[in-house]
């Protein structure tokens, strides 16, 4: 069964965001793979085709199911050579909250915005150079800030072009607008045989589907006529007919058509005006309701209300345990569900819209919609919280993969309560500050945490002395320091009203904070002291006493105080390896790290950077990486290595462009930073440097930095029996990167990218990245021509 709105054919789910954004030559795109066959639509098509070769802005427009998204997403992989920096495919059915676009669009192209500027402008600059197509799909629920959306873009960015499906027009200046009909069914006078019906597109994905659904399904002279009145029935429309050749599984096509007649008379003469497709869709959608038992369609009804996928363990808290696996199991099979197609642990589900939209009217009809929200915002809350108590402790990783896959449900969960709980809503965004700092989401964080509090009833207490000490630190990593001097004037009136010591201490932690991102090293040092002992006691949660302790670590750090900033980062250390934690230690060995750089010891120094590196890639949290690279780059232009080091500056720039603050996002440490550079500039001049620092970047993008973190590698020697390829000095040296160089001598060899990928222990994505850079570099089109270069490179070698 197609998506909302797939047209001949589900395409299936959505990949994940590419490894690399627009901008960056050959970028990888995000379109999915398509699971099922393409069917009909050879001249709507072609005309998107055209379109888009004169058009910067199309928009396909059409009622639900009619075969938009599908359309729109083989247009795009037609067309997808005519973009250098790729195809972007944004999905916005789940997005409700107009306020969010930006967010979400952003996100699939990995751009968010740096300490300086809002996450729109970001995403513009980000676009200004690139060459490439956005799908934006769904536009329907949120047109009018898509439009305003695009507007901008266009006028910004010279070489972006758009491709909008949405239920109406956007309405926005330039907009080109196709609209996309049915698929074509048999005439009247059509010759109703199998040869006779093979020109409708219709009769076509009937078939196609149906056998898919009932292998033994083939159209024969028995079944043609029937065939040919249920695509009529159905007015050719993708959805429906994909929902009929469905029920091939247990009704012929006689049967079929019996039902459809009752329930299309019924529509037909209801005397309500709707256009008759809708109506159509709306038999359907009827049809396949009363196909369920009294027990389906209980739970499709519920189910309905995830604004993304659900776990059986949701489900179950919705709807009930009794049976439950057979009845999504029954629906699955009836095309209300569908599996995600992902390696997520445990399996996942979701609904199509316009299945999601029934259900939930039909909740309406019954008076169940509101326990239904409740139970679903209970849920949410709930495990929000759950996450938060177990965040410090061994399943950290786990709820950060969980927490990200179930980001469009708490949204929704968030955008009610702002409206209707603002105290549970305030409670479920601090539960949830953890998760969008580790993973650099400072913005969407501060969006939720600045909508509940700006709600507050003026009673204080620890969940509003914590919430604004939440915002305060997203918001400082954001560099925006107005902000957050109003944060801690909100704190210290929320700690005045308060005779609570927890109060106090969260308000002397909050105050620190700011204090340290404002480079006030004394009066951080001193709130901060006071936030460590308030907080170590009975009853102060485990993250605000790990959060004051790292923080009053590199205030001591800062302020010169090395000793009793190592002891801060060692205790801190000693309770994350304790309970098997990840986020903090990541910032922890980094911290340690720079203190022993700036106390000498580099080699050290060195040592915990590599491992917090290595947790910070674990944790998923490039902001972490990026100041490690960053530190890692001081201490190789501090020995000398100075174009590495200039390396190493690259990646940590490319790593920290898909965070919203910088690397060095301390102030007091910016010194270094520039002492580093200019030192880096002097040492191998200005084209040196911009040669190494674009290799670190293309690295980082690539996710291979292994090469950068070893000093002064030995000439390359590829894995035996491979013949060493090195690099010549003088006009004749190769313009490969040392990885690049290796992955070129396995080619020779005759190595496919899966076998390659093998023996360096890298992605396939990654060796397909390589052999891309290759080709680009050397000026070749084929894998036999890089073989060749390699057996020319070694004979110079």
């Amino acid at each position: 069964m197609p998506g909302d709105d797939a047209s001949a054919t589900a395409a299936g789910g959505s990949a994940p965001a590419g490894t690399a954004a627009p901008g960056r030559s050959r970028a990888v795109d995000n379109l999915p793979i398509e699971l099922t066959t393409f069917v009909g639509r050879h001249s709507e098509l072609a005309e998107t085709r055209r379109l888009l070769r004169t058009a910067r802005l199309v928009t396909l427009t059409g009622i639900g199911g009619v075969g938009k998204t599908r359309l729109a997403l083989r247009a795009a992989e037609k067309v997808r050579g005519s973009f250098p920096d790729g195809v972007w495919l944004v999905e916005l059915g789940e997005l409700s909250d107009a306020s969010l676009l930006v967010n979400v669009v952003a996100g699939t192209l990995g751009v968010l915005a740096p300490a300086d500027k809002p996450l729109e402008d970001a995403l513009v600059d980000k676009l200004a150079d690139a060459d490439c197509l956005l799908v934006l799909d769904n536009c329907e629920q949120i047109v009018d800030a898509v439009a305003a959306l695009c507007d901008r873009v266009l006028r910004r960015c010279r070489r972006v072009h758009i491709l909008c499906t949405s239920r109406e027009a956007l309405r926005a200046a330039g907009e080109v607008l196709l609209r996309v009909p049915p698929l074509a069914v048999p005439g009247a006078t059509h010759d109703i045989t199998p040869a006779g019906l093979v020109e409708s597109d219709a009769v076509a994905l009937f078939v196609e589907r149906g056998s898919a659904a009932a292998g033994g399904f083939v159209l024969t002279d028995g079944v043609a006529g029937d065939v040919a009145d249920i695509c009529r029935r159905l007015d050719g429309l993708p959805l429906a007919i994909e929902l009929a050749a469905a029920r091939l599984r247990t009704l012929s096509p006689s049967q079929i058509l019996e039902r459809l007649v009752d329930r299309f008379a019924l529509l037909t003469h209801s005397g309500r005006g709707v256009p008759t497709r809708q109506q159509t869709l709306r038999l359907c959608m009827d049809w396949s309701h009363d196909l369920c038992s009294p027990a389906e369609q209980r739970v499709w009804s519920r189910v309905a209300f995830f604004a993304g996928s659900m776990d059986m363990e949701a489900a179950a808290a919705i709807c009930g345990t009794d049976g439950l696996l057979d009845i999504v199991t029954s629906l699955i099979e009836k095309s209300i569900l569908m599996r995600e197609d992902s390696d997520a642990a445990p399996a996942r589900f979701r609904m199509l819209e316009t299945l999601r939209e029934y259900g939930q009217g039909k909740a309406r009809e019954q008076g169940d919609a509101d326990e239904v929200v409740e139970r679903l915002t209970l849920w949410y809350s709930d495990l929000a919280g759950t996450a938060h108590d177990e965040w410090i402790g061994p399943r950290q990783l786990e709820w950060i993969a969980r927490l990200e896959r179930e980001l469009p449900n708490f949204r929704d969960v968030l955008d009610r309560g702002a409206l209707q709980d603002p105290q549970r809503g305030l409670r479920t965004a601090v539960a949830l500050f953890p998760f969008w700092n580790a993973r650099g989401l400072f913005s969407e964080g501060r969006y939720w945490l600045d909508r509940m509090l700006a709600q507050d009833d003026g009673k204080v207490s620890v969940e509003l002395a914590t919430g604004i000490f939440a915002d305060c630190v997203l918001t400082a990593s954001q560099g925006d320091l107005e902000a957050v001097l109003a944060l801690v004037a909100r704190a210290r009136a929320t700690g005045t009203a308060s005779a609570d010591p927890l109060v106090h201490g969260i308000v002397a932690l909050t105050d620190g904070v700011a204090a340290l991102f404002s480079a006030e090293i004394d009066r951080a040092r001193a709130q901060l002291e006071v936030a460590v002992a308030a907080l170590g006691g009975p009853g102060a949660e485990e993250i605000l006493h790990l959060s004051a302790l790292t923080m009053l670590a590199f205030a001591y750090e800062l302020g010169s105080d090395s000793e009793r900033a190592g002891r801060c980062f060692e205790q801190a250390l000693d309770i994350t390896a304790a309970r098997g934690e990840s986020v903090f230690r990541s910032y922890l060995l980094w911290g340690t790290g720079v203190s022993l750089w700036r106390s000498g010891r580099g080699e050290d120094a060195a040592v915990r950077l590599r491992e917090g590196l290595r947790v910070a890639d674990d944790v998923g949290h490039p902001l972490v990486a990026a100041v490690c690279l960053e530190a890692l780059a001081w201490i190789a232009a501090g020995d000398g290595d100075s174009s590495r080091a200039a390396a190493l500056l690259g990646a940590a720039d490319a790593l920290s462009h898909r965070t919203d603050s910088v690397p060095t996002f301390l102030p007091a440490l910016l010194v270094h930073h520039r002492e580093a550079e200019q030192g880096i500039r002097e040492a191998v001049g200005k084209r040196t440097f911009a040669r190494a620092y674009r290799t670190g970047a293309e690295l980082a993008a690539s996710g291979d930095m292994r090469s950068l973190l070893e000093p002064a590698p030995p000439p390359l020697v590829a894995a035996s029996p491979t013949p060493a390829l090195t690099t010549p000095a003088g006009p004749r040296a190769s313009p490969l990167t040392r990885r690049e160089l290796e992955v070129a001598a396995l080619i020779g060899r005759g190595l496919t990218n899966r076998a390659i990928a093998r023996e360096l222990v890298i992605s396939q994505r990654t060796v397909s990245g390589h052999v891309e850079r290759i080709l680009a570099k050397l000026n070749l089109s084929s894998r036999v021509q890089v073989a060749a270069w390699v057996v020319r490179h070694q004979s110079v070698s």
